[in-house]
């Protein structure tokens, strides 16, 4: 992200590297990717809806054991087949359509989305005005567009959309988050929503193991003279964390892989933090500490 020379830092003494404590898989990756390589330690392939995780490179290294990524158009030609749910969860639609052509599911759906989407079928009316903050076309947000048949719903990613929605103060008003949303962007829309309609239900649907760990992060970055914060490109999460890093500590840089690093980000930095997003895999961090060790290495000698 920042276009800066690539030549190897200078150093006489090795920096002291640390990979953040807030960082790495969130419960809900985990159980899916345990799940995946159960099923793939006993067989030779498995179907996956979407990427099991917005990580390129962990996809890559399921895909070496035989995950293949599928989307909702391949489902009617796998008849007989399985097929795993990952943890953003799934509309009913997927469920019907799997049950229609002979499918096995496995459902990795994390129990917090889950309880989401139940928390939204309850409340399913005609009369009901439902806000969701979330983001257009991620799939958590498509799973739970999926549980409403009824109410009104408006998806919204800032208070000034809410401020521009056409709402009537005077029917019931629900407001539910995707829940890897940031804390300070759903207070500042549940603001702007209590001044639209005073009387609006708050649903605070975030998800707090991943909301918990941006005070951490923030107190990390501000620890460490560099911060390397390892994602995926399509990491919604990792977007959020990231601006948190560099919210903290102005030198944090984005990288998807060991080689993106620019050594010149480094230069003069003894302390190098590196993190990453609720779908960045520790062996992954632990792969840019081990590239950084080894270039410091070659530069002392």
């Amino acid at each position: 992200m920042h276009p800066l020379p690539s030549d190897k830092p200078t150093a006489s003494v090795k920096p002291e590297i640390t990979i953040s404590s807030a960082s790495g898989f969130c419960f809900g990756v985990v159980y899916a990717v345990e799940v995946a390589e159960a099923y793939l330690a006993e067989h030779p392939y498995l179907y996956c809806l979407g990427d099991i995780v917005h990580n390129d490179e962990e996809v890559r290294r399921l895909q070496a054991k035989g995950l293949r990524i599928i989307s909702h158009a391949d489902l009617p030609r796998l008849s007989g087949e399985t097929v795993l749910i990952r943890a953003h969860g799934e509309p009913p639609e997927t469920y019907a359509m799997a049950l229609q052509h002979g499918i096995r599911l496995l459902d990795a759906s994390c129990p917090v989305v889950l309880k989401l989407q139940n928390r939204i079928r309850e409340i399913d009316r005609p009369e009901v005005q439902l806000l969701l903050l979330g983001t257009v076309g991620h799939p958590e947000v498509v799973g739970l567009l999926g549980q409403i048949q009824q109410a009104e719903v408006f998806v919204v990613s800032t208070p000034e959309e809410v401020a521009a929605l056409p709402l009537d103060p005077n029917r019931p008003t629900y407001l539910f988050s995707q829940t890897t949303k940031a804390p300070a962007l759903f207070e500042a829309v549940v603001k702007a929503l209590q001044a639209r309609v005073p009387h609006a239900i708050i649903a605070d649907t975030l998800c707090r193991q991943v909301s918990n760990r941006e005070p951490k992060l923030f107190e990390f970055a501000r620890s460490q003279d560099v911060v390397i914060f390892v994602a995926g490109r399509k990491s919604s999460n990792g977007k959020a964390l990231f601006s948190i890093c560099q919210a903290a500590n102005p030198r944090s840089y984005y990288i998807s892989s060991p080689e993106e690093i620019q050594w010149a980000w480094l230069e003069g930095a003894q302390r190098i933090g590196i993190a990453g997003a609720t779908s960045t895999p520790q062996w992954l961090m632990e792969k840019v500490k081990a590239h950084i060790e080894a270039h410091f290495e070659s530069v002392v000698q």
